[in-house]
């Protein structure tokens, strides 16, 4: 099965972008996943192809129209399984327990939104997931969609090198990764810790979760929250 992402864009020149490159592009290259951006504008019915008009009840901006963006969605989606996404600001945010939910799927569809956003009853009517990647505006769900599809495809079976980069990582525990080093022993006057090329790899192992779990504290106590949460349930 190879997993395939389906993006519905304005700028369809903007994918695959930086995931052509490196080891997701390598993957690409050989089939491991696909990716097929489609053009909304291609679903407009006037000869002016419009995507977008005036919010109701007024405002700036303008919104994606529901029966262009709709039409989008079920040429790529009929009998299709595939969550439906919509990167949007206003959504939940993405975490990696959900990246690993949509890697262990066939693939993804993923609506980019522009404008001041998209009209509502397509969201209620296709079944639209709303998803965030921060707690920011961007121009368009373009960038978002591409950071989503980052976070998934380097998850995908054989897309590492080393399988186990993708398990001892930020998030993958529910605590902030371990500080690394690597060669030169010491470099401006600052040295490996000892521990670490000590060959006691118990007592390594116990560095690393005790720095993962000082810099969870320090830096995302919500995450210490709800990892505490989960271990009492």
């Amino acid at each position: 099965m190879t997993f395939k992402a389906t993006v519905l864009t304005l700028y369809p020149d903007m994918f695959p972008g930086h995931l052509g490159h490196s080891l997701a592009g390598r993957a690409l290259e050989r089939g491991q996943w696909q990716i097929e951006p489609v053009q909304i504008r291609d679903f407009a019915a006037d000869k002016h192809r419009s995507v977008d008009d005036t919010p109701a009840g007024g405002g700036a901006g303008m919104v994606l129209k529901p029966d262009v963006l709709a039409a989008a969605i079920d040429a790529v989606s009929t009998d299709d399984t595939r969550p439906r996404l919509l990167m949007s600001p206003r959504g939940l945010p993405l975490r990696q327990e959900r990246v690993r939910e949509i890697a262990a799927g066939d693939g993804v569809i993923i609506i980019c939104g522009r404008f001041e956003g998209v009209d509502q009853r397509v969201i209620d009517a296709r079944g639209l997931e709303e998803v965030s990647i921060g707690d920011y505006i961007l121009s368009g769900g373009e960038p978002a969609a591409l950071t989503l599809l980052d976070a998934v495809v380097r998850i995908l079976p054989g897309v590492m090198g080393n399988d186990l980069s993708g398990v001892h990582e930020s998030f993958e525990g529910g605590l902030l990764e371990h500080p690394h080093y690597t060669r030169p022993q010491v470099w401006e006057e600052r040295e490996i810790p000892a521990v670490l090329t000590s060959g006691n790899h118990k007592a390594v192992e116990k560095w690393r979760h005790e720095q993962a779990l000082a810099l969870t504290k320090e830096r995302r106590p919500d995450l210490l929250a709800k990892t505490s949460q989960v271990e009492t349930k």
